[in-house]
């Protein structure tokens, strides 16, 4: 098994939820912050991913939008994609699994929930 760290990207307009979610997974993987999707695309640009942790409410470009680009990309549709959203309701979830989301997680996240979810679909 390889030793090196996986890559997982993190997009997030709050500076906070990135900060705590860098900060709770850098021990286990390699982080990259993105505060917006057009981060993330400038960042999936010249950077390998093994897993992709979502917001799903963002100005601009809102998550939803963001895995149905990521999806219609042959570079970057087998890309494992987590919602990690304080959307609760049970339509929400619905709504990125059909687009395609692998998992759902709802903020505030349990840390080690969220890093057996990142497990159950990175391994």
């Amino acid at each position: 098994m390889s030793s090196e760290k996986k890559m997982i990207m993190l997009v997030d307009d709050n500076p906070a939820n990135l900060r705590i979610g860098k900060n709770v997974l850098s021990a286990h993987y390699t982080v990259a912050t993105a505060p917006s999707a057009e981060k993330l695309f400038v960042l999936l640009e010249n950077n390998h991913t093994d897993l992709i942790l979502l917001d799903i409410d963002m100005p601009v470009m809102d998550g939803y939008e963001t895995i149905k680009l990521l999806k219609a990309k042959p570079e970057t549709k087998d890309i494992p994609v987590v919602f990690l959203t304080g959307m609760t309701e049970p339509q929400d979830e619905e709504k990125g699994r059909t687009l395609g989301a692998v998992d759902y997680v709802t903020k505030p996240f349990e840390p080690d929930i969220l890093i057996a979810c990142i497990e159950k679909h990175i391994s």
